[in-house]
């Protein structure tokens, strides 16, 4: 006789699992970036399911190792497969993010001294294949000296505070796309907070680039885009000066083009290409040599971002043809390029395109393994190459999945 929990919805699952689990619905929407009153509606059925990156989000929270068991589809899947292992320092990391002692060591280091070793993280970030590695050493050091030195009274504390949110943007690299959701919110409340604290509408903008990556991938849509305008309204009385740094113009391109990701994700084609004109417009003004440090933003990412957009908007055509307007090699961050192959692979993945996908994925691993290991829209593909290769390319997409950690 079959058991009735074989055909449960997948609300009813998490509902189930979460009760298991001792979870409130509050907090088991604070983990995944909703409210409650979602959770609720999803539960009840009165919401369609999910979708795959929203399921991840709650089968790590609940601690879920079978998405099967928030599917009931009788397959075991495991959550690793798509969502990547835990790296080795993410627990060195969490330790230092949650380090609230108050005693101080006897020689604190300045915040000049700061400045200059989240400066070489950036930098280490972005030229380094193994840059999750790299930063998962510098981060627990940095994030306990920035964290003190934020809390020392004196003249010095904004720009202990500047630096320190600094300090959080760049850990929103490390977290990333690990079994650590709480993580990402975590960071990216507490730079904002830092650059408010500071007074600063460059931090401010700064941190609210990643504050919207985060919204928006976890749909609350509105107010990503609420935040994106309130960031470029204090912004802008700034960029006309002549004395303002190019870097206040930079983070005020990169905002745009998240805003065009915002439009592009709800399938809104016309908003969307109009924020990325917006954005490309700025980063013509700035010149080719320009980037941006933290958000990558640059006149070859603007293309790359067209890339991206297509793929969002399920324009797989107009997101190749993108593609073939950028030379990858330009894309300066390592990881930020690795990146990119995999938006192309997924352009080609939504045209069944199996042998392009593998190609591209692969050339992702080459340029940065340490960026396909953590990525979600990657992991899946290899997935499904692994279960319908490309004729005569089985034994390189087995390889290609053992190199990844995809182990199906």
């Amino acid at each position: 006789m079959q058991d009735p929990w074989d055909e449960a919805p997948v609300g009813k699952r998490i509902k189930a699992l979460r009760e298991r689990a001792g979870m409130s619905r509050p907090v088991l929407a604070g983990l995944v970036g909703r409210s409650a009153e979602w959770i609720k509606a999803v539960e009840a059925g009165r919401l369609q399911p999910p979708k795959l990156p929203m399921l991840l989000r709650i089968a790590q929270a609940l601690e879920v190792k079978d998405l099967a068991e928030l599917t009931g589809n009788g397959h075991a899947v495991s959550v690793a497969v798509f969502a990547g292992a835990q790296h080795e320092a993410l627990a060195e990391v969490r330790r230092a993010l949650t380090d609230y002692r108050m005693t101080s060591s006897p020689r604190p280091a300045s915040v000049e001294h700061l400045a200059i070793r989240l400066a070489q993280a950036w930098k280490i970030r972005h030229s380094s294949p193994d840059h999750r590695t790299q930063l998962g050493a510098l981060l627990p050091g940095l994030i306990r000296d920035a964290q003190q030195a934020a809390r020392i009274p004196g003249a010095g504390r904004r720009e202990a505070r500047r630096v320190l949110a600094g300090v959080y943007q760049l850990a929103d690299f490390y977290v990333a796309y690990q079994p650590a959701p709480e993580l990402v919110w975590l960071v990216a409340d507490r730079a904002m907070n830092e650059g408010f604290e500071a007074d600063d509408p460059y931090v401010i903008a700064c941190s609210t680039w990643a504050m919207a990556q985060a919204l928006r991938d976890s749909g609350r849509w509105e107010e990503a885009l609420d935040l994106i305008r309130d960031a470029l309204g204090q912004l802008e009385p700034y960029l006309s000066r002549d004395e303002t740094p190019d870097d206040w113009r930079g983070i005020a391109g990169a905002l745009e083009a998240e805003a065009a990701y915002v439009h592009g994700r709800r399938g809104r084609y016309g908003e969307a290409w109009a924020h990325w004109e917006s954005a490309d417009a700025m980063a013509r003004n700035l010149g080719r040599e320009y980037r941006h440090v933290q958000s990558s933003f640059s006149m070859p990412a603007m293309t790359a971002h067209a890339t991206t957009l297509g793929v969002e908007l399920r324009r797989s055509a107009e997101a190749l043809r993108a593609a073939g307007n950028v030379d990858a090699e330009t894309i300066v961050s390592v990881p930020r390029r690795s990146r990119h192959y995999i938006e192309v692979a997924r352009a080609h993945a939504q045209r069944r395109e199996s042998a392009a996908v593998f190609a591209m994925l692969e050339r992702s691993e080459q340029t940065a393994p340490e960026t396909i290991r953590y990525n979600g829209f990657a992991r899946e593909m290899i997935h499904d190459l692994v279960q319908h290769p490309p004729t005569g390319m089985s034994r390189d997409v087995r390889n290609l999945s053992r190199r990844v950690g995809v182990l199906v």
